[in-house]
């Protein structure tokens, strides 16, 4: 997988050798000499990954990249510090300014590519779910659905078996977190399935092979969003890569550092939740793309897909599809009367009672207007006629109340049934026929259920 990379560093023989080893790869380059043109380059570019030298004149790796994350353009594309550096302070100091990783100058060039292809995995399902997050903005159906963006502390599931090092790493992640120690892998794989924002997994484990159980958790459908954060030994190179490469999404070097630990998981679950308010979004304007927003029912373009499933099981000697087409009597005359806020309250109102007199299997849908359709799997036109009967007289037999119940209004509804019948017919003749029968029940004088076989 390609990427776009920035390389930051304001010497320029370390800009070209970055360039170099990264465009052989078949990477795209862009280069910046200093903080505030990548700053500029970052928000213009929009670059996949940063590569940012810590050490720089004026404004250090340091300052840019909490300028990057401060910016909601910019703070979701991660960002590797490169220093020469190697002390801790350091890499808290980065890592609470929202790095991602570090590389340590000399750069080795094995890690620098595990990193990236890693980070460039992670950057692409990050860029999907915006996109689509985005494209149901500009579609109106999403205003913004709740997530917890904010807020400190996660639930954080340790996978280990040296019981010393786990309750170390317990005590400190609880300062924060609810971290719960597990060392059982079936037990450990069951609870990452619930409700958990970070795996921290030894892969130094004796009992069980952590890169193994990390896999594991990366594969399962239930915890692939999930992240991890591996323990390592920094000395076991190939190991660190392998981790990377079955999508580990940090390490933390043994002997664990309490800052260090602390900046990770962090960051981590910040990410997390960002991936989740992004999904939560996305999930809320799939609902919302097929339902009608005043009724809560299915709408239109739903109720189309699942009849013609339905249709095509029945056309195969499946078992019979029925169609109800229900349309309130006299509605234009309650919008003209009392105006449509009151013509919305009937819509939402019916559409409570409608839902309640059908059967868990069958689908109402609010077509369009004062007129609503049920699908009904498995049904014979008689059952659907009783059924639309007692619709009817549970619609007929009690008043609306509306205008805060200051107001009572009698209201009917004509319904049409029509059934499958066999291999010939379709979901545009079942429709055609149910809607022919309604016409036929308000010409007959309303309030009333006709049924039209084939």
């Amino acid at each position: 997988m390609s990427a776009r990379i920035l390389v930051v560093d304001d010497i320029e023989a370390n800009v070209r050798l970055l360039e170099a080893k990264l465009t052989a790869e078949y990477y795209e380059v862009l280069t910046a000499s200093d903080g505030p043109t990548a700053l500029a380059m970052a928000a213009a570019e929009r670059p996949d990954i940063i590569l940012l030298d810590v050490m720089m004149p004026g404004m250090d790796g340091f300052q840019v990249c909490r300028r990057l994350k401060d910016d909601p353009e910019t703070r979701h594309v991660p960002v590797v510090l490169v220093t020469a550096l190697d002390g801790r302070s350091d890499r808290v100091a980065g890592l609470e300014a929202g790095a991602d990783d570090f590389l340590t100058k000399p750069i080795d060039d094995v890690m620098l590519f595990a990193r990236v292809r890693s980070l460039t995995r992670l950057k692409a399902v990050i860029d999907e779910l915006r996109e689509r997050e985005a494209s149901g903005r500009r579609m109106g159906v999403i205003a913004g659905a709740a997530s917890r963006l904010g807020g400190s502390g996660g639930r954080i599931l340790i996978v280990d078996d040296n019981p010393r090092q786990a309750q170390r790493v317990c005590a400190e992640l609880a300062i924060e977190h609810r971290p719960l120690v597990e060392t059982d892998l079936e037990k450990a794989l069951m609870t990452a399935k619930g409700p958990v924002d970070l795996v921290l997994v030894n892969t130094g484990a004796k009992a069980f092979d952590g890169l193994r159980f990390a896999a594991q958790v990366r594969s399962d459908e239930a915890t692939r969003g999930v992240p991890i954060l591996a323990v390592v030994d920094p000395d076991e190179r190939q190991r660190i890569v392998k981790a990377l490469e079955i999508g580990v999404n940090d390490i933390l070097a043994r002997p664990i550092d309490p800052g260090e630990l602390a900046a990770r998981a962090k960051t981590q679950i910040r990410r997390k939740r960002y991936t989740d308010y992004l999904r939560t979004n996305l999930d809320h304007s799939l609902e919302l793309a097929v339902t009608d927003q005043l009724t809560g029912l299915h709408n239109r373009r739903y109720m189309q897909g699942q009849l013609e499933a339905l249709m095509r099981r029945a056309g195969v000697g499946g078992e019979p599809v029925a169609l109800l087409v229900i349309d309130i009597d006299h509605f234009k005359k309650i919008n003209d009367s009392f105006g449509h806020d009151v013509g919305d309250e009937v819509l939402r109102e019916f559409a409570v009672r409608l839902a309640s007199n059908v059967r868990a299997i069958d689908l109402p849908v609010r077509h369009g207007g004062e007129e609503f359709v049920v699908v009904m799997p498995d049904t014979s036109l008689e059952d659907a006629r009783r059924i639309a009967e007692r619709i009817r007289l549970h619609v007929a037999g009690s008043p609306f109340r509306v205008m805060g119940g200051d107001e009572l209004l009698s209201v009917t509804i004509s319904i049409g049934v029509a059934a499958s019948f066999g291999p010939a017919d379709t979901s545009q003749g079942l429709l055609k026929r149910a809607d022919e029968a309604v016409y036929e029940a308000k010409s007959r004088g309303r309030n009333r259920v006709i049924a039209r076989a084939a």
